[in-house]
């Protein structure tokens, strides 16, 4: 259980495009007075996410409770940028009533739990718990999963087998440390299909205690994501990772680059092309903003593998630059002239 007086945290976890940054906006529009303070975790130099969160328009969804940490991954800058980003929350002359935690989904997210046992600031906050945002169709069709028993029947019959990849093992590691999977998107699975993921995900789960709660568009109420009290921080040795031996985690199998872009007149035309872009290279993840001329809102991208989101959030402000900016997020060695070239076409 969460120690008394201490401010809880809770680490939102979850591979690309699950549906973090949407939960999180569903937790701010019903936080009823509650403070809550974000630290962002983006992958790339575009800050997309953070700046979703900011244009909100949410009542009390201040700027400066939105911190953001880019270009980098969380587990790995704990001590140069997350110890001292708690710090900073926690030592504000009001401080927030509950801090979230929303990593890039490259991060693994044990070594940040871990990181909560430090003297600075453990007698101060605590992991209420860790959440993990699935992505019900992807998993459905096989992304970012795998069957266990058939990888283990392929390793013992070929021994260049060993290594999974690195989709598999950031999967694994977000079940293994979490304390809640939630199962997102599944208005898009049969009642059939969404039994038998269920199923694989409880297959993997290493403790029974975890929930999987089942939602589409990222609806959850606050009562079941906030309030876990699971302290994980003292609870690491049932939270197994492929790290524990002390093989560090290596972030160069994944690259990242933005595409500028001029206003965009049609975006419906460019999601056709992002879509070939896709399909062709190996991308995982494409989001940003767009211009579109003669219109006084912001275009927001949103895409992971061949299913994008468009949506208008929020008026350019008086100033403003009106800019077309898009993070492609995918494998080492993407080909970024040719991705560009693609993108750009007219």
């Amino acid at each position: 259980m969460a120690q008394l007086g201490k401010i809880p945290a809770t680490v939102i976890t979850g591979f690309l495009g699950a549906g973090k940054t949407t939960m999180i906006r569903n937790m701010l529009e019903n936080a009823n007075g509650k403070r809550i303070a974000l630290i962002i975790n983006e992958f790339g130099d575009l800050g997309v996410d953070r700046g979703i969160i900011n244009g909100c328009g949410i009542e009390g969804c201040a700027e400066d409770d939105v911190v953001e940490l880019a270009n980098g991954c969380i587990c790995c800058t704990v001590a140069d940028d997350f110890l001292p980003t708690i710090q900073g929350l926690i030592d504000r002359e009001t401080p927030p009533d509950h801090i979230v935690i929303e990593t890039s989904g490259l991060a693994l997210p044990k070594p940040l739990v871990k990181a909560f046992s430090w003297p600075e600031i453990r007698s101060r906050v605590t992991v209420d718990g860790v959440v993990a945002v699935l992505d019900g169709a992807a998993l459905r069709d096989g992304l970012f999963a795998h069957d266990h028993h058939a990888v283990q029947a392929q390793r013992e019959a070929d021994d260049s087998l060993d290594h999974e990849s690195p989709l598999e093992e950031l999967f694994e590691e977000q079940l293994h440390c979490a304390d809640m999977v939630v199962l997102n998107k599944t208005d898009l699975l049969s009642d059939a299909e969404r039994t038998k993921v269920e199923a694989d995900i409880r297959a993997q789960l290493k403790r029974p205690s975890v929930k999987i709660i089942a939602t589409d568009h990222s609806r959850i109420e606050n009562a079941i994501l906030l309030g876990l009290g699971a302290a994980a921080e003292d609870d690491l040795d049932s939270r197994p990772s492929h790290h524990d031996d002390g093989h560090e985690h290596d972030h160069d199998d994944f690259d990242s680059f933005v595409v500028s872009l001029d206003a965009v007149a049609d975006p419906a035309v460019l999601e056709k092309r992002l879509i070939e872009v896709v399909r062709q290279f190996d991308v995982l993840r494409i989001k940003g903003f767009l211009d579109v001329p003669g219109k006084p809102m912001r275009h927001v991208v949103q895409g992971v593998g061949e299913r994008f989101q468009r949506y208008f959030d929020r008026p350019w402000t008086d100033g403003e630059n009106r800019r077309s900016e898009l993070v492609v997020i995918g494998l080492h060695g993407l080909d970024r002239v040719a991705i560009e070239t693609a993108i750009k076409a007219a």
